[in-house]
């Protein structure tokens, strides 16, 4: 399994950097507990162009990472498509999620969010359904950390959900 997150990992890397449009529909989110805020930080990885069009499809208007006149319009699109294609679950209790903001990386984008505090948790289960909206073929590379242990799952459309035992 590890193997599999290393070459979607390396595609990923280097599909980036590249003009070239690309073979696969890939992007990755990090859940991330911080127990110091006794929160979990998020940071959701994803093809800047993938990105644009799972967007403009979902909400019917263009969006545009390159151009400043897109910015509060991108904030408030990816607040909501963010809120509709994320649920993050502790011990039976659904996490409310707040949207932090966005970082153009290249030909990435990095989206990033937080969850409201929650004590030691110990059952984490996540509903993550980026860009199913726009390609059947859509794989989320998920990893969730708790504690410094890494917990990774490769979730490929239709299958949005899963859970880790801490």
């Amino acid at each position: 399994m590890k193997k599999i997150f290393f070459f979607f990992s390396i595609l990923f890397f280097l599909f980036s950097f590249t003009k070239v449009k690309h073979p696969y529909h890939v992007g990755s989110v990090e859940i991330n507990y911080n127990s110091r805020s006794k929160t979990f930080e998020i940071t959701g990885r994803f093809f800047l162009d993938d990105l644009e069009n799972g967007l403009s499809k979902k909400y019917g208007k263009p969006f545009h990472f390159n151009d400043v006149k897109y910015k509060a319009q991108i904030n408030e699109a990816l607040k909501n498509y963010s809120a509709e294609y994320l649920k993050l679950k502790t011990d039976n209790e659904f996490l409310k999620i707040n949207y932090v903001g966005y970082e153009e990386d290249s030909e990435s984008v990095n989206i990033y969010l937080e969850s409201e505090k929650v004590e030691n948790p110990k059952k984490v289960e996540a509903a993550v359904s980026f860009l199913y909206n726009l390609f059947d073929d859509q794989i989320n590379l998920v990893h969730i950390i708790v504690n410094g242990n890494r917990k990774s799952e490769k979730l490929t459309y239709p299958n949005r959900y899963l859970f880790q035992q801490f």
